[in-house]
């Protein structure tokens, strides 16, 4: 497995703070509290607290906005002041429909994120930069390991990591984490040194949450997943939460609750969520500016 030493994590924060520092324009927006800057622990990198989602269904409801319909989506989230965008190679063509939506914006005003398949057997930085074209950017501002779902992913994701960090090395990646699935593969977070942000599905009724069983729907363990964001947020850790909407099951009051519970109670750094029209920006803008207020 990758030695994450003193040495790279000075390189990665130099890197990291170069391209975060020329990003903090000011915004008319940035009293409130969903679109403040915040920097995901370890990792120096910088983003607003909420972020633009495009993986609704594996990015199904974002695709059938069609591209126009989808850039002007991005545009008005934008304007509201959401400055990070996140998407995943699962996603199907995202990283095409992103790219075009954020094409002629300073690439410095807003940070993006992107999710690897460690199941894929390719070169990974072969695979890294595919995605870097596709998303027309010259780097990615986080770079995670995606749906690590069983307790060997320390393990079995090392060629990934090792990956990783040489895309870090030569500045396609800024930031690298994880996103888990699953209480067996979240109780390895905390503890794990490679990692400098963490995506940890949370919302407070267990909805699509984490329990022993990976593919579980409901019945996560809440009281467990806060502790693991705790012990991580504590080892340095950005945090990033998802599910917030329980995956398009919750009412507009449980939604409301669900970003309260994730700010004041999980004390997660930011969340993302999927949308499809302009009143899901503004609603989720609202929650998280009343779950701060």
């Amino acid at each position: 497995m990758s030695q994450y030493s003193r040495r790279d994590f000075l390189k990665a924060g130099a890197a990291a703070g170069a391209l975060v520092g020329i990003g903090e324009l000011p915004l008319a927006a940035e009293t409130n509290a969903a679109t403040q800057w915040v920097t995901l622990g370890k990792s120096n990198v910088k983003v607003t607290r909420l972020a633009f989602g495009t993986g609704t269904n594996s990015g199904a409801v974002q695709r059938a906005l069609g591209q126009d319909g989808f850039n002007r989506l991005v545009r008005y989230a934008y304007d509201r002041g959401i400055r990070f965008f996140e998407t995943a190679d699962s996603y199907g063509d995202m990283h095409r429909m992103l790219g075009v939506a954020l094409q002629g914006l300073p690439r410095d005003s807003y940070r993006l994120m992107t999710k690897f398949n460690t199941a894929d057997e390719g070169d990974p930085q072969q695979h890294i930069d595919n995605l870097r074209r596709l998303a027309k950017t010259e780097y990615f501002d986080i770079g995670l390991l995606h749906w690590q779902h069983t307790p060997d992913w320390p393990q079995e994701s090392t060629r990934w990591q090792d990956g990783i960090v040489k895309a870090q090395d030569r500045g396609a990646l800024v930031s690298r984490g994880a996103s888990v699935h699953g209480l067996p593969a979240l109780r390895r977070v905390p503890t794990d040194e490679w990692l400098q942000v963490a995506m940890i599905r949370c919302n407070h009724k267990g909805v699509r949450m984490d329990s022993e069983d990976y593919t579980a729907s409901d019945g996560g363990n809440v009281q467990e997943v806060v502790n693991h964001i705790h012990q991580s947020r504590k080892a340095g850790m950005g945090v990033i939460s998802m599910k917030l909407s329980g995956e398009g099951t919750f009412n507009h009051e449980d939604r409301r609750k669900s970003m309260r519970f994730a700010f004041q109670t999980a004390q997660v750094d930011c969340v993302t969520v999927g949308y499809k029209n302009n009143g899901e920006i503004d609603e989720a803008i609202d929650n998280i500016n009343q779950a701060l207020a």
